[in-house]
């Protein structure tokens, strides 16, 4: 009988975006510059690809990505994807890197959110040829949308939020059924909402907006399961939450201890991964609020 393959999550996974190199970085100014043409720009993606995955299984891993190379922001290039939804350069959500000039661009919903082709279905396809291992894809939380989003062009768009939701989601398990079907039977789910809400500044950030955050923590919850709903039995999905690490700097601080209850025991996944036993991070206490298995 052949050996059946370990499920994930694996004991040692990687998590985030990995470091660009130089090489690629290049290649990607040249390209806003006008200076290197699209399939250019992809022969040095796939490249770079290629080698990172090779490097990930040489150290061991079981699970493999493509490092999100493709991708300027980690959320944003994914939810522009859909249609409806564009960014406007030099304007930023309240909440800011400590210590760097560089922000995210902020995200528009400006007309109805619809799936009019696949996001990043060519990404995984791409990362599944080049490993025999797992290969992981990675998506933002649909919770991002909300959260890191202009509100004002939100609610002229959707002046009912529950239809927001049931277009995004409905967006989303399009793209995760798309994904399955290519032999996806691991999915990440990135979600600094969550972790963020333990820090008082963005409490208070989201309190200004006419937002409670323990009630928008329930509802992100509720978006990512209604997002994951149709997954099959056989793809494991895991939940990834930070404080918004980039450069070596951060968004956010606090414990989990603020949103613990209701962020691990309604979201419907197969795994955590999260920061702990930090000075940023707190303790392992609210680990107490993760299901058992």
């Amino acid at each position: 009988m052949a050996k059946r393959a370990p499920r994930p999550p694996f004991r040692a996974d990687h998590v985030g975006s990995l470091l660009r190199p130089a090489e690629l970085k290049d290649a990607r100014e040249k390209a806003k510059r006008g200076e290197l043409d699209p399939k250019k720009l992809r022969a040095v993606e796939d490249k770079c690809i290629s080698d990172v995955v090779k490097f990930q299984e040489s150290v061991g891993l079981q699970s493999i990505t493509d490092g999100e190379y493709r991708r300027d922001w980690w959320h944003i290039d994914f939810l522009r994807g859909f249609g409806g939804v564009e960014t406007v350069a030099g304007t930023t959500f309240g909440v800011r890197f400590q210590g760097s000039d560089e922000q995210p661009p902020l995200m528009r919903v400006v007309n109805k959110i619809r799936r009019t082709k696949p996001n990043m279905l060519d990404h995984f396809k791409f990362l599944k040829s080049v490993t025999k291992r797992t290969p992981k894809f990675c998506m933002p939380s649909p919770a991002m949308l909300h959260a890191r989003g202009d509100r004002d062009a939100l609610k002229k768009t959707y002046p009912d939020l529950n239809e927001f939701w049931a277009d995004l989601t409905k967006a989303y398990r399009e793209e995760i059924a798309d994904l399955y079907q290519a032999g996806c039977r691991y999915l990440q789910i990135d979600d600094t909402t969550i972790a963020m809400m333990g820090d008082p500044k963005v409490q208070e950030t989201f309190r200004k907006l006419g937002d409670e955050p323990k009630k928008d923590t329930e509802m992100y919850a509720e978006a990512v399961n209604a997002a994951i709903r149709d997954v099959p039995d056989d793809m494991t999905v895991a939940v990834h939450t930070c404080r918004g690490n980039f450069m070596s700097t951060w968004l956010a601080s606090g414990s989990y201890d603020y949103v613990a209850e209701i962020a691990f025991t309604k979201l419907n996944a197969d795994a955590f991964f999260l920061e702990y036993d930090t000075d940023r991070a707190g303790g392992f206490e609210p680990l107490r609020y993760i299901p058992k298995g």
